[in-house]
């Protein structure tokens, strides 16, 4: 259960990084709701990550969630922000990925 909460937890990174990306493209009370977001999704996922590691190592729980975070944003930057999407890009995103699995594997 603590390895689903933990990948949530990472959503939520994922969640926070969006928007900021929103927050630095809005105007006015638009960019506000966004910060809001940012607060409110930042809290949710570093909850989360707390509670995930009352029972997982911590190493192994940051870097997971760092990962996961880090996989998120740069598929969202690359769909939706328009980032570019080159071959080595591609290639260490899926690099991230198997060593997030790999980590899963080798952990108590």
């Amino acid at each position: 259960m603590n390895w689903f909460i933990l990948i949530i937890a990472g959503l939520f990174e994922v969640a926070f990084a969006f928007c900021l990306g929103k927050a630095k493209d809005a105007t006015g009370s638009e960019m506000y709701w966004w910060y809001g977001g940012f607060f409110v999704a930042l809290t949710i996922s570093m909850v989360l990550l707390v509670k995930a590691t009352q029972s997982l190592p911590i190493g192994t729980a940051y870097a997971v969630w760092t990962g996961v975070g880090a996989v998120g944003t740069a598929l969202i930057g690359i769909f939706l922000f328009k980032d570019p999407a080159s071959f080595w890009r591609i290639f260490f995103i899926i690099t991230l990925i198997a060593s997030i699995i790999g980590l899963k594997f080798v952990s108590h």
